[in-house]
């Protein structure tokens, strides 16, 4: 009850915001003070919101994660695999009372993280999707107070040189290549190599994104479709290779372990996590190479931001030297021999 009698006098206990909100106690001599007590607080709860201090917030994170995925998170190109992570990390946090999630909260778990051997890019990574969680859930109105991890800074990632493949290696691979018992492999592999696609591009390539020497690439990393020429003898062994093997509509099959059995007999050594992607990185760094354009290369990449193309600019057989040509004393020594 509200109001009950105790050896001290009148108790008055009441919640005026609620179940969850703060929870009011007071003691009277009489019970006519008691009840003019609790008639005043109520009517200050109700008539100032203000008044009140907020309501306690007891939603767990997997429920938040729940709402976030209903309302955005199964729109995004890769749902379920984002939506995964995001319980898997909330289930190593052991799943706290959303609102006292912190930026310490969540420090100290990364460093736990740290410690097992978890890299720093899958840290970030933890890091970001979290984070964005939180922006789209304050978008949708469904969480009320600031994001608890927007001051929380990401560590920052040495980024590993790319490994590219010389053209002694390609030959060497191509020839692995086509002595493989796979039918797919080599015919994937020189599409990367030809294109720069992404090995899963490649491999999940429908004949419908073949014509008039063109793949156009729709099911990209980025959601953005990109077209890229090819050569009149790749796209017709693309066509007969389809009519060969009839794969369930798709031209090729799952090939990428017989790709790795190439590599290793063409004792080709990799760093760790850039098997396949070696191809895309090979095409990049060639084509700059061969003094191809920065900017053209990035709409054949389909990178979003220019930054991550520049990796391959150092490449290019001009790059920089305008900096010997273009300089102020350059200038100077010029108009002082004229």
């Amino acid at each position: 009850m509200a109001i009950s009698k105790g050896k001290k006098g009148w108790l008055v206990d009441i919640q005026p915001g609620g179940r969850g909100a703060k929870r009011l106690r007071k003691t009277f001599r009489t019970q006519a003070e008691a009840k003019n007590w609790e008639i005043w607080v109520k009517s200050n709860a109700n008539s100032q919101s203000d008044w009140m201090p907020e309501k306690k917030d007891l939603r767990r994170l997997d429920e938040l994660a729940a709402t976030w995925f209903d309302h955005h998170g199964k729109e995004l190109r890769a749902a379920e695999d984002t939506y995964k992570r995001i319980k898997a990390a909330i289930a190593a946090l052991k799943n706290p009372v959303a609102s006292e999630c912190s930026s310490q909260i969540f420090a100290a778990y990364r460093a736990e993280r740290l410690g097992t051997g978890i890299s720093l890019s899958t840290v970030n990574r933890e890091h970001a999707y979290m984070r964005a969680m939180f922006n789209e859930l304050i978008r949708l109105g469904v969480w009320k107070r600031e994001n608890p991890l927007k001051d929380l800074r990401q560590f920052k990632v040495q980024e590993n040189e790319l490994t590219y493949l010389t053209k002694e290696q390609i030959t060497a691979l191509l020839l692995e290549l086509r002595k493989s018992t796979n039918p797919h492999v080599d015919l994937v592999s020189r599409i990367c190599l030809a294109t720069g696609a992404r090995w899963s591009e490649s491999e999940q390539l429908q004949p419908q994104q073949v014509r008039q020497r063109l793949i156009q690439f729709a099911r990209t990393k980025t959601g953005k479709a990109r077209a890229v020429p090819i050569s009149q003898e790749i796209q017709d062994e693309i066509f007969e290779h389809h009519a060969q093997h009839k794969n369930m509509g798709s031209i090729f099959m799952s090939c990428s372990g017989a790709f790795r059995e190439a590599v290793d007999r063409a004792e080709i050594h990799l760093p760790q996590g850039q098997l396949t992607h070696v191809l895309r990185h090979t095409f990049a760094s060639h084509f700059m190479i061969n003094g191809g354009n920065i900017l053209a290369l990035q709409r054949i990449l389909g990178h979003q931001d220019l930054r991550t193309t520049m990796r391959y600019a150092h490449l290019a057989p001009d790059h920089l030297d305008t900096a010997r040509t273009l300089n102020p004393l350059a200038f100077n020594s010029a108009s002082t021999l004229g």
